[in-house]
């Protein structure tokens, strides 16, 4: 920025609520989710999160709906006459047992979080049609009691089977249809068949709305649960990532990468000559620097697995997921034209008359063979080299390592001075 050109003025409250808001989950709070749905990336995480966190309720459940059934059977075994109960009987033991033992089986399975919720909303129209038969059979032999079972079938797509609102709506909807059917071919007296339908409508109707709200309110749970987690991974005085968290994400992404073999990319950005400006604008103008800075660089990187983080004193981390060398040199391009944009005076400084950054960039595809401990070390010998030639300036450093011992570059040029 050359001297004479209009100076951008930063609120830091502003500043540091911007960043905040640019959560997933804060903006999807704010933005709120009616219809119960997420945007993509968090959308899921909370299933994924539920699954698990549901799992053994859920088995818990299915194993009592077969009490239940076993239970049902006995009562109709003393309630219905010996020439009926063989079709009960067998609708029993061949479908909605062996449906609910699937359910209960899968629960046990290691991968049981992603599968199960995938299989649910098939198994559970299934074991409903089922219970909707023997309902329809037993009213045929005389028993009308049995409608009571339809209902807490109902019930249990709706709360107990571990479907989301959507899942189980769509589920009693097949069985409500699949009743109002069933009743009319098995010529059941239509003013019966018509009343039961209506009431289980009305038990659907009631359902969907307890269980809307339920999952409301579960969502909205997850979504401060999530901004809490946040909240604690985060910079006090900037708002941007903690190291904390810089180190949680450089390993997760890492490992991912290793997984799906795609390239890495760690910024190491220094703000040239923070002590000078500490020690000539103050340490509160120092902390509104640092304010700004973070803002510039979270700017700079906003795909869902990049991660900008302060390292440490003025020094920031920015983890960028499998770019291409041009969109690196993009973005590296982007931090010092958002850093001078800032305007910022420094009236100590031997580079410039504002405050400036030094990048060092580390560009690898991890292997079994790197570590990050080596993949921050070339960052960080990349960002020495970088002031070493006059700060101000991004230098690449994509050199092939197996392990670095952090610092030993600068022990070395040190002995060689």
């Amino acid at each position: 920025m050359r001297r004479g050109q209009a100076v951008v003025a930063v609120n830091p409250d502003e500043t540091q609520q911007l960043i905040i808001d640019e959560s997933a989950a804060a903006r999807q709070l704010r933005a709120g989710f009616p219809w119960l749905r997420f945007e993509h990336d968090l959308e899921r995480e909370f299933r994924r999160e539920q699954s698990r966190a549901r799992l053994a309720q859920i088995r818990f459940n299915l194993y009592l709906a077969a009490v239940l059934v076993a239970c049902f059977g006995l009562l109709h075994a003393l309630l219905i006459r010996a020439g009926a109960q063989s079709p009960l009987g067998f609708a029993q033991l061949s479908l909605l047992l062996p449906t609910l033992a699937i359910a209960i089986g899968i629960t046990y399975l290691d991968r049981a979080h992603r599968i199960y919720p995938r299989v649910a909303p098939l198994l559970a129209p299934i074991a409903g049609i089922t219970v909707i038969a023997v309902e329809i059979k037993a009213a045929q032999a005389g028993v009308q009691v049995e409608f009571v079972c339809v209902v807490l079938a109902s019930v249990y797509v709706y709360y107990l089977f571990g479907l989301l609102f959507y899942q189980a709506l769509r589920a009693n909807l097949i069985m409500w249809c699949a009743y109002l059917a069933f009743g009319m071919i098995g010529a059941l007296p239509e003013a019966n068949v018509l009343y039961n339908a209506l009431v289980l409508l009305l038990a659907n109707v009631v359902g969907a709305i307890t269980a809307y709200t339920f999952e409301m309110e579960i969502r909205t749970h997850f979504l401060e649960q999530r901004m809490l987690a946040e909240t604690a991974a985060r910079d006090g005085l900037t708002g941007i990532h903690n190291r904390r968290r810089f180190d949680e994400h450089l390993e997760t992404v890492w490992q991912l990468a290793q997984r799906e073999g795609v390239t890495l990319a760690l910024l190491l950005v220094d703000i040239d000559f923070f002590k000078r400006y500490n020690d000539q604008h103050g340490h509160q103008a120092g902390d509104e620097c640092l304010k700004s800075v973070a803002a510039a660089l979270r700017q700079a990187a906003r795909r869902p697995l990049d991660c900008v983080a302060r390292y440490g004193g003025e020094e920031f981390a920015v983890i960028l997921y499998d770019p291409s060398r041009p969109y690196l040199q993009e973005v590296a391009h982007r931090i010092h034209a958002s850093i001078a944009a800032l305007a910022i005076p420094h009236g100590d400084s031997s580079v410039a008359a504002n405050v400036t950054v030094s990048v060092g960039i580390a560009y690898v595809a991890p292997t079994l063979e790197r570590s990050t401990q080596g993949f921050v070390q070339l960052a960080d010998e990349a960002l020495y080299d970088a002031k070493a030639d006059g700060r101000n300036r991004s230098l690449f450093s994509e050199a092939a390592y197996d392990t670095l011992e952090t610092g030993s570059f600068r022990k070395k040029r040190r002995a060689a001075r």
